[in-house]
């Protein structure tokens, strides 16, 4: 019998809670992590949707930075969601947060608009069968740029990049755990049962 992976969510600020709720209907283990010790025990870490700046300035009081660093250069599967795509880039066209630089892709932060923009439309995503995802987007980012190893997953009808991968991160613009479809979940966690075999 093949062990269910424990998947970390960042739980410092935003939206961890949906996360793991949407983790345990697929019978996965997830994990509230606030400290290096319990990211440590982890086969994979979501960091959610929230406020990224906040989320960045909490890393750092929590001293989480470098251990996240070093959990996804070690090859386990990394997910941020909206506030955490903005983390794990490379570079951002804003000057802040400073972000993990483990992806390689140019960020824009809030790139569709303020609070008052945020909408939600149906997207395909590549690798996910059943028909288009609903894809909800909260003062969402977008990929402005994707560097040669970067995979995009899915655009917008206006050619925004939403959803990148690259070898063991992904990043989603949109938030899939304010949503019931446990799709993009059941891909992110189908990465991590790969990644512990």
């Amino acid at each position: 019998m093949k062990r269910t992976p424990v998947v970390g969510v960042l739980a410092l600020q935003g939206d961890f809670a949906e996360h793991a709720a949407l983790l345990r209907s697929l019978d996965a283990a997830p994990r509230e992590v606030r400290t290096a010790a319990q990211l440590a025990g982890a086969d994979a870490l979501i960091i959610p949707g929230g406020e990224s700046t906040t989320m960045a300035t909490l890393m750092d009081i929590f001293d989480l930075r470098g251990p996240i660093t070093d959990f996804a250069r070690s090859g386990r599967p990394l997910w941020g969601t909206c506030a955490g795509m903005i983390l794990l880039a490379d570079r951002l066209v804003e000057p802040a947060p400073e972000p993990l630089r483990l992806m390689d892709i140019l960020v824009h932060r809030n790139a569709f608009g303020r609070q008052v923009d945020s909408f939600e439309t149906d997207i395909d995503f590549a690798g996910i069968d059943g028909g288009p995802l609903h894809a909800v987007f909260i003062r969402a980012p977008w990929v402005a740029e994707v560097g040669p190893q970067v995979e995009v997953l899915a655009a917008l009808d206006n050619g925004a990049v939403v959803a990148v991968r690259q070898a063991n991160l992904l990043a989603t613009a949109f938030h899939p755990e304010l949503t019931p479809d446990p799709r993009a979940h059941a891909y992110f966690l189908e990465m991590a049962r790969v990644a512990a075999a």
